[in-house]
């Protein structure tokens, strides 16, 4: 199978990165050699579904990670599409067989319920920019916010009357989401005393720098980790850390999983049910504990 017209395409046309053409190289020599050693093909011989097929198990037999071996038939994947497009096999596509192995989801523990209780119970900062960070804080987790929504809030978002916040999601899609009474409470608090270091006008942003200007990423990320820090439980302190116990809780407190995508955002059901997972779990744990044959 010779693949060197695919890899001058790559290299001069597509102008690839060095680690990319080694990482396709890698990938397409590793195929030839077993296409040559385990199924007997020549030099100028192409694959056909069946002999991709065996490949692929062959991979999963080493032990290769699903995201491996999704790499490497993206990789081949491509390479037929190529071909066939400059008329450089006959066709059909072999790699059309191929189905790529699942990826497991790897979800961020969830802060548990008791420390995130506590750490809301404690007195609110005299700083105003530490009582800032505090209401970030508790703004991602009381309405299980991404990192780009409550950078892009703005005064004007937030109903006091009705108790609501207006946020803008991915695709620019709004939804309206109720704040908890103790959250609207500090966020009452701290209107108070925003007025004094910063604009309250309906455009700008609600939670801001000491310029005035809206939050940028890394700061949220940061004051989230410092927030985090007295939790020992929690390896991984992220915004989305505080999104995902969000949902956690919601889902460990009962709420209906479509509730809790419409609070979340998400545009279909199977992107929040990857949150019922530490549910399920929990429910085993308690299971094994209090059932007679657990």
């Amino acid at each position: 199978m010779d693949y060197r017209s695919f890899l001058r395409y790559l290299r001069f046309e597509k102008r690839s990165s060095a680690h990319t053409l080694e990482a396709y190289s890698r990938d397409l020599e590793q195929l030839n050699q077993f296409l040559v050693e385990s199924c007997g093909l020549g030099p100028n011989d192409f694959p056909v579904s069946l002999h991709l097929r065996s490949w692929l198990v062959s991979l999963m037999e080493q032990g290769l990670l699903p995201r491996s071996i999704n790499r490497k038939i993206s990789t081949v994947k491509t390479f037929f599409k190529f071909m066939l497009r400059e008329g450089l096999h006959p066709g059909p596509d072999p790699s059309k067989a191929l189905q790529r192995p699942k990826t497991p989801v790897n979800l961020p523990r969830a802060v548990p319920l008791a420390a995130m209780e506590d750490w809301a119970s404690a007195p609110w900062p005299e700083d105003f920019w530490a009582l800032r960070d505090r209401c970030v804080v508790e703004t991602l987790y009381g309405c299980g916010l991404r990192r780009a929504e409550v950078i892009q809030l703005r005064w004007m978002d937030w109903d006091r009357g009705q108790g609501t916040l207006r946020v803008t999601g991915k695709r620019s899609k709004t939804r309206l989401l109720p704040l908890a009474m103790e959250l609207g409470t500090l966020l009452e608090y701290y209107a108070q005393k925003a007025a004094e270091n910063g604009s309250t006008l309906p455009e700008a942003p609600l939670f801001f720098t000491n310029k005035g200007a809206s939050l940028y990423p890394k700061l949220v990320v940061d004051l989230v980790k410092k927030a985090l820090m007295k939790v020992p439980s929690v390896p991984q302190r992220s915004p989305h850390v505080l999104r995902h116990s969000f949902a956690t809780h919601m889902l460990d407190n009962g709420a209906d999983l479509n509730a809790v995508k419409t609070l979340l955002g998400h545009a279909n059901l199977a992107a929040t049910q990857i949150y019922t997972h530490q549910s399920v779990e929990k429910l085993k744990e308690i299971h094994r504990k209090t059932h007679p044959k657990g």
